[in-house]
């Protein structure tokens, strides 16, 4: 019987085209195009802990912007950044720890003891800041992979100096990809983390750049992993999640979700890359925080609260490659590409 098929509809679009924007995709060529911007815009000033107050302000009004090559290289001046220990308390509860196991990362009384995936919190208010100096069109914004280097071991408490460049800008006609690089230092001024955000810009190709360097893929073992974690996301892990800086009404309101063709909101894209860094520290970093040195994943497709996650990981020697897919969807990897290097 020959196979038919039938357009898909406007909700189906606007499902695919949020999905590759809030959770990334594939290989760029094959990444759908978008429509919205969900990424937070802070205005950098403290509140309470320290965590910087973000607003969906990008959703409102984004307006398309000309790429500019000459930012490559530029460096951004240094945002301070505080925090204490109920923001990293309030970010491990966002991630999934439970006091079972891992009462460390939730009570003071213990420290607390910080989940090394915090570190991507404090990168906001400078990745906002790269955003705007590239020019690019918001609109078409996918956080395409994320990748993380742990230096020394974050504290509960402490006041960080960030900084962020552009360290890559590359044309690929079609769409454009940026790369960023944020680091940030401590009191002693000593370099203790750096990510690494890889963004595809789907309506700014033919800038004019150089092409991309090849990129490693990264495929899991044909063997039975080493370790193998379900978690199950909790109904409101996105409402909890968004307390330590994201508030991307897509992860929070069901009239938002429906609207983009979702039947309920989804789940952060960096909340399940916080799931997969716990899971690396309990199963193969002996629960030790400071055992995590890096962490690089590739956003794939979306997960949604209520979800069980179904992380694995292979011990490679030099690496930990790492799968993340969902019970309810196996075939559809979370995150791809991933891996952890531990010390």
């Amino acid at each position: 019987m020959p196979s038919t098929s039938t357009p898909a509809s406007k909700n189906e679009i606007a499902a695919a085209e949020i999905t590759a924007l809030a959770a990334g995709a594939g290989p760029p060529e094959k990444t759908i195009a978008t429509r919205f911007t969900l990424f937070t815009t802070p205005n950098c000033r403290p509140q309470g802990g320290g965590l910087p107050y973000l607003a969906a302000g990008a959703l409102l009004g984004a307006t398309e912007m000309a790429i500019d090559a000459q930012s490559l290289g530029y460096e951004t001046p240094p945002i301070d950044f505080n925090y204490t220990w109920r923001d990293t308390v309030m970010y491990a509860l966002g991630v999934g720890a439970s006091a079972d196991t891992e009462l460390d990362y939730l009570y003071e009384g213990r420290g607390p003891k910080v989940l090394p995936t915090f570190c991507t919190i404090p990168t906001f208010a400078v990745f906002d800041t790269l955003v705007d100096r590239i020019g690019c069109d918001r609109r078409g914004m996918v956080h395409h992979s994320q990748q993380i280097d742990v230096f020394k071991p974050l504290r509960p408490n402490a006041r960080l100096r960030v900084t962020g460049t552009v360290a890559g800008l590359y044309d690929l006609k079609r769409v454009a990809i940026s790369v960023f690089s944020i680091d940030a230092y401590d009191e002693n001024e000593d370099l203790i983390i750096r990510g690494e955000v890889t963004l595809l810009l789907r309506n700014d190709g033919r800038f004019g750049g150089e092409r991309p360097p090849k990129t490693e893929r990264v495929t899991t073992p044909e063997r039975d992993p080493d370790f193998e974690v379900h978690d199950q996301v909790g109904p409101a892990q996105a409402l909890l999640y968004r307390l330590s800086g994201d508030y991307n009404p897509l992860h929070a309101d069901p009239d938002f979700a429906a609207e983009a063709g979702f039947e309920r909101p989804i789940l952060h894209g960096l909340c399940t890359y916080g799931y997969a860094g716990r899971a690396v520290v309990k199963s193969a970093g002996g629960g030790d925080p400071g055992a995590l040195a890096m962490l690089r994943g590739q956003f794939s497709n979306p997960v949604f609260p209520g979800d069980t996650l179904i992380i694995r990981g292979w011990d490679e020697g030099e690496r930990v490659i790492l799968g993340v897919t969902t019970k309810e969807r196996p075939d559809k990897p979370c995150l791809s590409n991933a891996y952890a290097v531990l010390r």
